[in-house]
């Protein structure tokens, strides 16, 4: 029976919103029957099996939290667990680093890292208005969350399809052109979508444009270990502009590095002049965070913080951050060299200079659409894919998929 409307369907107008495209592919994947499909999509580190993957040691974390019946269930503090945001920081400048008690830099804990996202665009809308400078291409997401915060985005170069690598002459011309004082998006590490970093000399490059032209950085920090393994090297951007006197703003997430996707764990990071601005700043963002989700939420801060803190935990940490960096690394040199085994058409080295979780292949979304309509191998329209999908099972499999779309599409 129809139920009668006393205010006639008022939201009769409202389209039907394009399904996002990560999300969907998984959803293509879920439904597809092929026994040897494959997804390449998905952001989410897997084991050999392509299965989740949950860090043992934050299995035992979890488990002393569960064990300890002294802890509540009370509402967080609008910044966050004090010891989480302490881990945080530590995490990020280094455990020893005068800036994890300093007191000028600003740390709450977020929705993750996208959370973190978006209250600093809020932030950054409200007090240092004006176009914020993202690398093209950039994280799929990065331009919706700041055109929803009413940041407008404007593109810098950062990849050269020629070599599959940095345009690092391109990137440091379009900086040098950027109006004095702009806010910059940069990667920390393990660049989405393309797997291509500045090496340290380059770095050293790009910070010298960023003094010379008084442009604010922004790190999206979402990858912080899974490059190398090793937080210092891979922080080494980040670590530098701090050390040589930049004030920046940080969006970190623990999402990747400590697989706790679904317990949405991040920070955002404002380092400031002094303690004084950056207690206004804090009172401030307390206030976006307030009126947008209010708290955070206790037990992913509560693992984290206990593994960030716990001198053994976070040496069992960092071994597993390493053990599954090595995998991935792994199975870049695996699909490398199936791919030049089957004799596929071009320079495949890129597939190991590329760093990181993803790696931008060079397939046309020409090639895309038949990898996933031909072969069930499911990726990006621009032909970036996630190595965690690809193990010892698949990968022959997908060298032969590659090899296919590039002969003949």
């Amino acid at each position: 029976m129809q139920r009668l409307s006393v205010l006639n369907n008022q939201f009769a107008h409202v389209p039907v919103a394009p399904p996002d495209a990560i999300l969907n592919l998984t959803t293509g994947f879920q439904a597809d029957k092929n026994p040897n499909k494959c997804n390449l999509g998905v952001g989410a580190y897997r084991d050999d099996n392509g299965k989740p993957f949950v860090f043992p040691v934050v299995r035992k974390a979890e488990k002393m939290i569960c064990d300890n019946h002294a802890l509540d269930k009370e509402y967080s503090p609008i910044d966050g667990l004090a010891d989480f945001n302490k881990g945080a920081r530590g995490s990020l400048f280094g455990w020893n680093h005068p800036d994890v008690e300093s007191g000028r830099v600003v740390t709450c804990q977020t929705l993750s890292g996208t959370g973190a996202l978006r209250v600093i665009a809020d932030f950054l809308k409200k007090f240092r208005p004006g176009p914020l400078y993202v690398s093209k291409p950039t994280w799929g997401n990065h331009k919706a969350v700041f055109a929803a915060a009413g940041v407008e985005t404007r593109d810098y170069t950062y990849f050269k399809p020629a070599t599959k690598g940095l345009d690092i002459e391109g990137m440091l011309k379009d900086l040098s052109s950027i109006p004095e004082g702009s806010a910059v998006l940069l990667h920390t590490c393990a660049h989405n979508p393309t797997g291509v970093d500045p090496t340290k000399e380059q770095w050293k490059q790009i910070f010298e444009v960023f003094k010379k032209n008084k442009l604010y950085p922004f790190f999206d920090t979402a990858y912080h270990g899974f490059t190398s393994g090793n937080l210092d090297d891979d922080a080494f951007g980040l670590r530098y502009f701090l050390d040589n006197g930049m004030e920046m703003i940080i969006a970190q997430s623990f999402a990747k590095t400590m697989g706790l996707y679904g317990e949405r764990t991040g920070a955002l990071h404002v380092v400031c002049h002094d303690k004084k601005t950056a207690g206004q700043v804090l009172s401030q963002i307390k206030i976006l965070i307030r009126t947008n989700y209010s708290s955070p939420p206790k037990h992913g801060g509560r693992i984290a913080a206990l593994i960030l803190n716990k001198p053994e935990l976070r040496q069992e940490w960092l071994g597993e951050l390493t053990m599954v960096t090595k995998r991935m690394n792994d199975m870049r040199s695996a699909l490398r060299k199936a791919i030049e085994a089957a004799g596929v058409k071009g320079d495949w080295s890129h597939i190991t200079t590329q760093i990181g979780m993803f790696s931008f292949t060079g397939l046309t979304p020409k090639q895309v659409e038949q990898m996933v309509k031909k072969h069930s191998i499911y990726m990006t329209n621009d032909g970036r894919i996630s190595v965690c999908g690809v193990n010892t099972k698949n990968v022959q499999y997908i060298a032969n998929a590659i090899k296919d779309v590039v002969a003949n599409y």
